[in-house]
């Protein structure tokens, strides 16, 4: 335990022996507080950010106030070139509604000519401007998921050269002991299918939609995916590899497909869950696709800064905070208001990454490792921000202990608990269960792992590239309110999200971000002055890049 400074503190009327911290950092720690956290929630939240919209002026004020503030604090740029902003280039894609056909065909003959948004969505891959594909077979794959450590393959060396696949959405969750059960793992996520058919050399890739199996209704894709789309643009010649057109369809159409195939639809469903499923081909059906797509060209940019670490050996590794700063920007009118401010979702995150920011110079002189403040551009639109900075990382991934992502905080009082999206997958879990447990917290799982939030917010990409992360969420179970504070947030949550209301309202009570992001501060101090570089734990999905990574790191 050498390098370390041990001490007894006070901590919250509580005596603790054998933590790390010292009276310099429990005064860094005192130093996060309502009145702070609130004020930049205030400012770029605010009309004049005009919702901090990818590639707008809202964007360009965010920016310029984050690279103010850094440099107010005394961070220094994360850019080896002296910047504070790692510039990344978007590409917008908006498929053309009056030219999308979608045909199925029995035999030769029109099944059903489908309606785009309300039977089907679909986009061309790969950059492609147009898509023909004429009477391609089809072949359902199950939920078309290969993972060796499970010792399951759908495929079982079928034939998909040039076939469109069929894919059940999910993963399965009929046994504890793979795919985590409950839980929902990459492999179920829609992106891992149609990656998989690209791999696999597939023409195309079509999502059957069921309310269960997603996790939200057919509205939710039909808006998700027929509007633009953006991509990170790729270099000349090196568009991403993906089939020639990825699609959903309803779960009605898809019981009409399966059915002229003389299948039952709900009966290939939950055959997927065998893991002796063999691929069925849909005898007699084939599709024609035409899809026209335009694409325009824009940019966006994450925003880094770092507080340097003081140990020889260990200055040169990092933890990395992150949280995203875009929003949706300025959409129709609701009640004369177009603004969507994004209050919690994400200048709550926004704001807790700076006041860790001043917390963390506060004790510079204690830090043994780097800290890099990552705020990232584009997330709204794919966590595009986090891929980029992942696909071009500024840190070798192999000297990153780890990446506390914050997204969305806790804005309506304080709670007993704090729930740990990513809970019991690295080691990172053990550190945050102990600094709970000294303030009479506990750290509670995600309750909903069926929705696989674990794969949907800025710290995925991280994990991709094997760097141990954990997504905190807000806990539920509140002190000193009323018995249905908890059902009251939910509602409010649910009716805000993603729209003109997510602004700071009369319920807000900082009290509880003020005792979350206290916790984070003293739970990531801690790693980050740990000997020991934070891990996966044995069996994890990531484990295996990350002891790549480890490997490669200079």
């Amino acid at each position: 335990m050498n390098k370390l400074f041990y001490c007894f503190i006070i901590f919250p009327a509580l005596l603790i022996s054998g933590c790390q911290s010292s009276p310099e950092t429990e005064e860094a720690a005192q130093s996060i507080t309502e009145e702070k956290l609130l004020s930049h929630i205030e400012v770029i939240s605010s009309d004049e950010f005009e919702g901090r919209a990818t590639a707008s002026e809202g964007e360009e004020k965010t920016v310029n106030y984050l690279v103010n503030e850094l440099e107010s604090l005394g961070v220094s740029p994360g850019m080896d070139n002296g910047s504070y902003v790692q510039e990344f280039p978007l590409l917008g894609q908006t498929v053309e509604p009056s030219s999308a056909s979608y045909t199925l065909k029995q035999n030769g003959q029109v099944l059903n000519d489908l309606e785009f948004r309300a039977d089907f969505v679909a986009w061309p891959a790969n950059e492609a401007e147009q898509v023909d594909v004429n009477d391609a077979e089809l072949l359902y794959v199950g939920y078309g998921i290969q993972a060796p450590e499970f010792d399951w393959d759908d495929y079982k060396d079928a034939d998909i050269e040039g076939k469109v696949l069929v894919f059940k959405n999910s993963d399965p969750s009929y046994d504890e002991n793979i795919f985590g059960g409950e839980g929902r793992l990459y492999y179920g996520r829609w992106s891992y299918k149609f990656e998989k058919a690209a791999d696999m050399g597939a023409l195309g890739a079509i999502i059957i939609h069921t309310t269960p199996t997603a996790g939200y209704g057919w509205n939710v894709v039909s808006n998700s995916w027929s509007g633009e789309q953006f991509y990170l643009k790729s270099e000349e010649g090196e568009a991403e590899t993906m089939p020639d057109f990825n699609s959903w369809l309803t779960e009605p159409v898809s019981a009409e497909l399966f059915e002229a195939a003389g299948l039952n639809l709900n009966e290939m469903l939950e055959a997927a869950d065998d893991p002796e499923f063999q691929p069925v081909p849909l005898d007699g059906i084939t599709v024609d696709v035409d899809l026209e797509a335009n694409y325009s060209n824009m940019s966006s940019r994450n925003v880094l800064g770092e507080i340097k670490g003081n140990d020889p050996d260990l200055m040169d590794q990092y933890l990395i905070f992150t949280a995203h700063y875009d929003h949706l920007g300025i959409t129709n009118p609701v009640e004369g208001d177009s603004i969507n401010n994004g209050a919690l979702d994400n200048a709550a995150g926004v704001s807790s990454l700076l006041n860790l920011a001043e917390a963390y110079k506060m004790v510079q002189p204690e830090m043994q490792r780097s800290a890099l403040f990552l705020f990232v551009g584009a997330e709204e639109m794919g966590l595009l921000g986090s891929k980029y900075w992942a696909a071009n990382p500024t840190v070798h991934p192999g000297n990153v202990t780890a990446n506390f992502n914050l997204d969305g905080m806790q804005v309506y009082g304080q709670t007993e608990d704090v729930v740990l999206v990513g809970y019991g997958r690295n080691t990172i879990t053990d550190v945050f269960e102990d600094y709970a447990q000294m303030g009479d917290r506990t750290i509670a799982p995600d309750p909903y792992p069926e929705q696989g939030y674990f794969y949907r917010s800025d710290h995925f990409a991280l994990a991709q590239i094997g760097i141990p992360a954990v997504f905190p969420n807000p806990g539920q179970e509140y002190i000193n309110k009323p018995d249905d504070w908890s059902e009251t947030v939910d509602s409010l949550d649910t009716a805000n999200y993603h729209s003109v209301n997510d602004e700071i309202n009369e319920l807000w009570d900082l009290s509880g971000m003020e005792q979350d992001v206290r916790l984070f501060f003293r739970t990531s101090f801690d790693i980050l002055n740990r000997n020991e570089m934070m891990e996966w734990y044995s069996g994890d999905e990531f484990e295996a890049v990350r002891e790549e990574m480890l490997e490669e790191a200079p």
